[in-house]
């Protein structure tokens, strides 16, 4: 990525879900080092937006890009970290902690067996979300947060320098939303983009450097967190 390309983004972008427009012309772009959040009521588009961004919904119209290169041709995946809103840390297999988390470096390695680069890596993630006296446990046994912060660490390990979350504060413990702040916070410090969709910004608040409001599928202006917590207050 040269200096001054943004890790993504997105021109005048149109995409739909089952036929239905979802994605109403949609600006967006996030630089290296910057933390963004999405923000907006159910079906303004959110989830879609982060979708688009990581290709699972294509756009009908409109532009993707990923560290300058437009989406269509963009192959390395290993730059990327995706947390989506819905899923389970093991897909239903019995795994551990550890086991799951090392699959965030297949992008980089493939099917070769891990080297001691991608060990170490996969402990850094851990011990980022304070997960690595739990590395050998099983990941049924976790309780929904610390499963949620499974799922972050496995973006991490692959040491991505885009990283895509999906309410990754959802049904999460405040304690646990301490610790994904704290993790955020290091990431874009080393200069990982950061594109995040919140309900509320919560503990998150202080990293944010943009808050962008979403209504039926647009962008309805730029916010700071301050903006924003305003804003909020005065609706309440």
């Amino acid at each position: 990525m040269t200096s001054g390309t943004p890790a993504v983004r997105l021109r005048a972008a149109h995409a739909a879900l089952g036929g239905r427009p979802v994605l109403r012309g949609l600006d967006l772009s996030v630089a290296a080092g910057e933390v963004v959040a999405l923000l907006g009521p159910n079906g303004s588009g959110k989830s879609t937006t982060v979708r688009a961004v990581v290709g699972t919904v294509p756009l009908r119209s409109g532009e993707r890009e990923l560290f300058g290169v437009p989406g269509a041709r963009f192959r390395a995946w290993h730059r990327l970290g995706y947390v989506p809103q819905c899923g389970t840390a093991a897909g239903g297999v019995p795994a551990t902690v550890r086991e799951v988390v090392a699959t965030g470096r297949l992008a980089r390695h493939g099917l070769r067996p891990p080297r001691r680069r991608d060990k170490a890596a996969v402990a850094a993630a851990l011990e980022a979300v304070g997960l690595l006296p739990l590395a050998g446990d099983p990941v049924a046994e976790l309780s929904g947060g610390q499963r949620r912060r499974v799922l972050i660490a496995r973006a991490l390990a692959g040491a991505p320098e885009l990283l895509v979350m999906d309410e990754p504060t959802a049904g999460v413990d405040l304690a646990s939303q301490q610790v994904l702040a704290e993790t955020l916070r290091r990431e874009a410090a080393r200069g990982t983009a950061v594109l995040l969709v919140l309900h509320e910004l919560g503990p998150l608040a202080p990293l944010i450097d943009r808050a962008v409001p979403l209504r039926e599928g647009r962008v309805a202006g730029q916010e700071t967190p301050a903006d924003h917590e305003n804003r909020s207050g005065l609706l309440t």
